[in-house]
C-alpha cells in the first residue's frame, strides 16, 4: 500500500498492476451492475454514481432498473416520476439528464449507446470522466479516463513528493499503466483500491490541482433544492408563496433557488403554481 511506483519505468508499471490484480482477485466489491453488464445498466450506475457514494447507489440502483427497465421506458415517463424513483440520491439535476440522455439515445442513436467518448460527452450531464467510464465498463475498450478514486491511487503511488498535481500529468501515467486486454476488470481494480485506500491514508487527492471542499449539506443550497423537489413529490403542485413560505426563512433565498430550477427545467412556473414540467 505504501510502496511508490516510476511511471517512466516499465518494470515498476508491472509490479504496480500486478498489486491491483492481487487486491482485486481478494478484496473485489459486489456490485448489482457488475453482475449483469449492459450499456443501459451502465449509463444508469454511472450517472448515479457521480458524488453520490457507492452503498446509496447500491440500494437504489435495482429498484430504479426495475421501474425503468430500459431506455425506452425512461425517456417515455414524466420527470415527476424519474424524481420519484431517484429520491434519496440528491443532485437531482442528474435524474433530469439521466431521462434526457434516454431520449437521444432512442431518438437519434436507434436504443444503442455509442462507444465513443467524445459522442457521449455531447449528452446531457456527460463529461470526460463519465463518458470514459461508461465507455470502458460497457464496451470494454481501453479508454483513459480520470475520477476520484483513480486519482487517488495514481497521485499517492506515482507522485508521492508532489503538491499540486494536475491532472494533465496523471493521465499519461493511466494510459501507461491501463491493461487494453482486460480494461473494464483493471479500472473495477482500480476503483475498489482507491475505496479501500481512502480508509488507510491522508485522501491524497488533496495533493490535486483539482481538489475542491465541498461545502456542508445541512443549509446549503442542495439541502434546500431537495427539500423543493420532495415537497412538491408529497404534495403535487403547489402555489408559489406558498412554497416560499413552507422551504425557507430567507425569502430571497428561497426565489433566486427556485428561479434557478426553473432556469434549469427541474420545474417551472405555471402563473402563480410550481409543478413538474
Amino acid at each position: 500500500m505504501d510502496e511508490f511506483y516510476n511511471a517512466d519505468d516499465p518494470a515498476s508499471i508491472h509490479r504496480f498492476n500486478a498489486m491491483l490484480s492481487e487486491y482485486y482477485l481478494n478484496n473485489q466489491r459486489p456490485m448489482p451492475w457488475r453482475e449483469y453488464i449492459t450499456p443501459y445498466r451502465v449509463v444508469v450506475s454511472e450517472i448515479m454514481l457521480q458524488q453520490t457514494q457507492v452503498s446509496r447507489v447500491i440500494d437504489k440502483f435495482p429498484r430504479f432498473i426495475q421501474t425503468f427497465p430500459d431506455f425506452h421506458a425512461l425517456s417515455c415517463t414524466s420527470l415527476e416520476d424519474v424524481m420519484r424513483a431517484w429520491q434519496g440520491l440528491g443532485y437531482n439535476r442528474r435524474a433530469k439528464y439521466l431521462r434526457e440522455i434516454s431520449g437521444v439515445i432512442v431518438e437519434q442513436w436507434n436504443g444503442i449507446v455509442p462507444d465513443d467518448p467524445d459522442i457521449l460527452k455531447t449528452f446531457p450531464g456527460i463529461g470526460a470522466a463519465t463518458a470514459g467510464s461508461i465507455t470502458a465498463f460497457a464496451y470494454n475498450r481501453p479508454i483513459v479516463f480520470i475520477e476520484t478514486n483513480i486519482r487517488r491511487v495514481f497521485i499517492h503511488h506515482f507522485f508521492r513528493d508532489r503538491v499540486g498535481v494536475p491532472d494533465k500529468e496523471i493521465i499519461p501515467v493511466v494510459s501507461r499503466a491501463l491493461n487494453g486486454h482486460t480494461p473494464r476488470e483493471w479500472y473495477y481494480s482500480l476503483m475498489d483500491y482507491g475505496t479501500f485506500l481512502a480508509g488507510r491514508v491522508v485522501n491524497p487527492n488533496r495533493r490535486s490541482r483539482h481538489y475542491v471542499v465541498q461545502s456542508p449539506f445541512p443549509g446549503s443550497d442542495r439541502e434546500m433544492r431537495g427539500q423543493i423537489i420532495k415537497y412538491l413529490l408529497e404534495h403535487g403542485p403547489i402555489r408559489y408563496q406558498y412554497l416560499i413560505e413552507k422551504i425557507g426563512d430567507q425569502e430571497s433565498r428561497t426565489r433566486t433557488i427556485l428561479s434557478q430550477m426553473i432556469t434549469e427545467g427541474l420545474i417551472i412556473q405555471d402563473h402563480t403554481i410550481i409543478r413538474f414540467p
